[in-house]
């Protein structure tokens, strides 16, 4: 399901007109600066748990060595934030069968 089918069930699962659907996802999923309320959390720090769905954080990756493949040659790969998602148990289960 791409964003465009989402926005058409959201639409017709809900009674929202396509143009409401679309600023509704676009609105919780948006990684715009100041748009997307999910993306906005995550960057601040906060986590964003959607109980039985699953929870979005952002995570720290520590430094570390890596190597060069053509050369062999050792270099450091900086650390950095990035965001992750964790299914939850319901969402969990119902992929599982």
């Amino acid at each position: 399901m791409n964003k465009t089918e989402l926005i058409e069930e959201v639409a017709r699962r809900t009674g929202m007109s396509k143009a409401a659907a679309q600023r509704t996802i676009d609105a919780l999923f948006s990684t715009a600066p100041r748009e997307g309320i999910i993306a906005n959390a995550v960057a601040k720090g906060d986590r964003v748990q959607i109980t039985g769905f699953g929870t979005f954080e952002r995570r720290r990756r520590k430094k570390r060595t890596g190597r060069n493949p053509q050369t062999g040659d050792e270099l450091l790969i900086p650390g950095g934030n990035y965001p992750a998602f964790t299914a939850g148990k319901s969402l969990k289960e119902r992929v599982g069968k």
